[in-house]
């Protein structure tokens, strides 16, 4: 038997379950496993899963699905939601995406007490599905009451361009993140957002954040991928550092964007990064390959993660309240000439020329050490 195997999200793999459960699977078939998603690709390389789990492609859980169902008998999704609901949404939605009724058993929360096994197709074999079962020690839950905990917590309205979508398993104070960017942060145990030809414009349950609307600008509301909370929880992160060989030519990536596929610059010698929450990820992320970042801040940061890490030769600049977009765009201007990536001399020389750039202005700033401090 072919398994196909899709883990998402960096809970399931710091918990150890993910590699349990492959290792479980891997004595009832031939297993292949895809990361599904972004932000578990730091935990598996952390956790040096590369060779087990391949993250070469950045592709949706729903995208994996479809790929995988074309050479696998049956599909597993690995996932860790933090609460029933939010895990069951999950499972509902990606399945209902991938649009190709493919063979797909859910293991969700599998460490919890309410850790189950959610069979979303009819044609799985019962005989497979017990022994599942029995291996993992997770009761199996039919696939209607799994859609009954999901739909009654999440739904969407359409009214012609008015669209109104409820969101599964929030807690007040969580962040709200929409395609990458930070919009808003939770009130109320119930979190709908209004969207007005494809523009947010309410937020009930919850503030919206009108400088992440900015940065989202139009956007499908019905497909937008949305999280609520921390993209990583664990507070016991051990990173692991990936050595390559330095290029003689050095470069700096100018980001301003937390959404962008930040692993693609692992090799360039330094990220000019705009934003709190853009420089927090970004720092974070590249410190596993040895990559400085230069951060332009303004202080409103909003802790998309547990812990961060950055490089020792980083540099973070905390502006006055709403600089970093006016200093970061000058940078983008006058530095990279509306260029993404450049040549630079070194690392130093570039950090004294964004510090002469920021001296010419009548901004204040000052340098952090550490953004979560």
């Amino acid at each position: 038997m072919d398994i196909g195997v899709i883990v998402h999200g960096p809970g399931i793999i710091d918990s150890g379950c993910a590699l349990r459960i492959i290792d479980i699977l891997s004595t009832m078939g031939n297993v292949s496993c895809r990361l599904g998603g972004t932000m578990g690709r730091t935990a598996v390389i952390d956790a040096s899963l590369e060779d087990v789990i391949d993250i070469s492609r950045k592709l949706l859980p729903s995208q994996s699905i479809r790929l995988m169902a074309e050479d696998n008998d049956v599909l597993f999704l690995l996932n860790y939601g933090k609460n029933q609901v939010t895990g069951h949404t999950f499972g509902y939605k990606v399945y209902t995406n991938s649009n190709c009724n493919a063979r797909l058993i859910q293991i969700e929360r599998p460490a919890e007490e309410d850790g189950v096994i959610i069979a979303w197709s009819d044609e799985i074999d019962d005989e497979f599905l017990l022994e599942v079962s029995n291996r993992l020690r997770l009761p199996i839950i039919s696939s209607d009451m799994a859609k009954r905990i999901a739909c009654d917590e999440s739904n969407i309205d359409d009214d012609n361009s008015v669209i109104k979508r409820k969101v599964a398993g929030v807690a007040p104070g969580e962040n709200v993140m929409m395609n990458g960017v930070i919009i808003g942060r939770v009130t109320d145990e119930s979190l709908v957002i209004t969207a007005k030809n494809n523009r947010i414009i309410n937020m009930d349950g919850g503030v919206i954040k009108e400088h992440g609307l900015e940065k989202l600008g139009k956007v499908d509301l019905k497909k937008a991928i949305i999280k609520t909370g921390l993209l990583r929880k664990s507070d016991n992160v051990t990173p692991r550092i990936i050595k390559h060989e330095q290029s003689l030519k050095q470069t700096a990536v100018y980001l301003d964007h937390a959404a962008e596929d930040i692993y693609k610059y692992n090799k360039n010698s330094v990220i000019v990064s705009v934003g709190d929450d853009t420089t927090l990820l970004s720092s974070d992320i590249l410190y596993r390959f040895e990559v400085p970042v230069i951060g332009i801040t303004d202080g409103d940061l909003d802790k998309v993660v547990e812990k961060s890490f950055k490089m020792d030769d980083s540099l973070i600049i905390q502006l006055e309240s709403g600089w970093d977009d006016i200093i970061g765009r000058k940078i983008f201007d006058e530095i990279f000439d509306e260029n993404q990536i450049i040549t630079i001399d070194s690392i130093d020389s570039l950090k004294d020329e964004i510090i002469s750039l920021i001296n010419q202005t009548d901004v204040e700033y000052h340098i952090v050490e550490n953004q979560l401090s």
